[in-house]
């Protein structure tokens, strides 16, 4: 295929049937990267979509591109052996909260930390949902589910601390029926060079609904989230009369006027401190807004075109290889 065929949403819908439970916010996730992909002046055949094991995890199926439907936890190394092997494509990652967080977060730490080119979306529903309503690793304390009837004991993992912990470049946020705020988060997300996390907020109709309600609803989004624009003061609010202050890196919700003014609010820095983005991260209601869009966005080296730098730099001293000579280097044994 040319790339100068221009490519519209429908070249990337497959005739898969959708399997997804009526009203799962994964369709309008699914919607928002069909809308996205056709934008990017990249040819359909040099997208591949991998995934693992969850709901989120049949996105493959419904992307007319090449995909990989791998095993529980494993996206992430499946995708950085693609972008390895083939430099051109351009690798999205579909996974599930349960999926990359639990049995995949070994992966997940090692991909960040690598800062492989690939692109991470991470559907966050706060719940098992293939499996049947067992709390996940996002799920909040006292969850009552399958598996935990009498509420869950355990502290919920923050995706976005966690990444930011390993090292992550580019950091950001979104929700799944917040369409324009997706689609442009996700554009964002492919021009960076890297390893780009995205979490999305996504609501799990069956077994955990309305548990992103109070950020999620375009009635209560004003209040309870905060659109992060580079340079621009931390301002929310129906009247944008709220703001964030940091005492002593301490965040503080403050109200315009009496005395406060807009200049005294925080502006924020995606290529600023790590401190600053943890702290952006822990931010969560009901005492802070939820920060939406792009938290940090920095350069780092990146992993897979080190290695191919490296790959050629040795060849060029060394030679090609010989695997049939490598194995019959040394000692070896006959097995009789």
């Amino acid at each position: 295929m040319s790339e100068l065929v221009k490519l519209s949403k429908k070249d990337f819908q497959s005739d898969q049937q959708v399997r997804w439970c009526p009203g799962c916010g994964d369709f309008a996730i699914l919607s928002a990267v069909q809308a996205v992909l056709p934008t990017l002046g990249i040819p359909k055949e040099k997208f591949v979509v991998v995934s693992g094991i969850g709901c989120s995890s049949r996105f493959p199926y419904y992307m007319n591109t090449y995909g990989f439907h791998s095993i529980h936890g494993r996206a992430p190394a499946l995708a950085s052996g693609i972008k390895i092997a083939n430099p051109e494509l351009s690798v999205w990652i579909a996974t599930g909260d349960g999926d990359s967080l639990s049995i995949g977060g070994n992966h997940l730490l090692h991909l960040i930390r690598r800062n492989m080119d690939v692109n991470l979306m991470l559907f966050n529903n706060r719940i098992y949902g293939l499996t049947k309503g067992q709390y996940s690793p996002t799920s909040e304390v006292g969850k009552r589910a399958k598996s935990t009837p009498y509420g869950s004991l355990d502290r919920p993992v923050n995706p976005i601390s966690l990444v930011l912990g390993a090292g992550a470049t580019f950091v950001a946020r979104s929700i799944d029926v917040y369409a324009a705020h997706l689609r442009d988060t996700l554009t964002t997300a492919h021009g960076h060079a890297g390893t780009s996390f995205i979490e999305i907020l996504q609501n799990c109709n069956i077994f955990n609904d309305g548990t992103w309600d109070d950020v999620r609803e375009a009635a209560n989004r004003a209040e309870t989230t905060i659109e992060l624009k580079h340079g621009e003061p931390l301002i929310f609010g129906k009247d944008r009369d709220k703001g964030i202050v940091f005492d002593q890196m301490t965040p503080r919700v403050v109200a315009l006027g009496n005395g406060i003014t807009e200049g005294e609010i925080a502006r924020h820095d995606e290529r600023g401190s790590l401190a600053y983005h943890v702290l952006l991260a822990e931010m969560t209601p009901p005492h802070f807004p939820l920060p939406l869009g792009v938290i940090r966005n920095v350069e780092a080296p990146v992993y897979d075109r080190q290695l191919r730098a490296q790959i050629e730099s040795v060849t060029s001293q060394r030679g090609a290889g010989d695997l049939k000579k490598l194995l019959n280097s040394g000692q070896t044994w006959r097995v009789e």
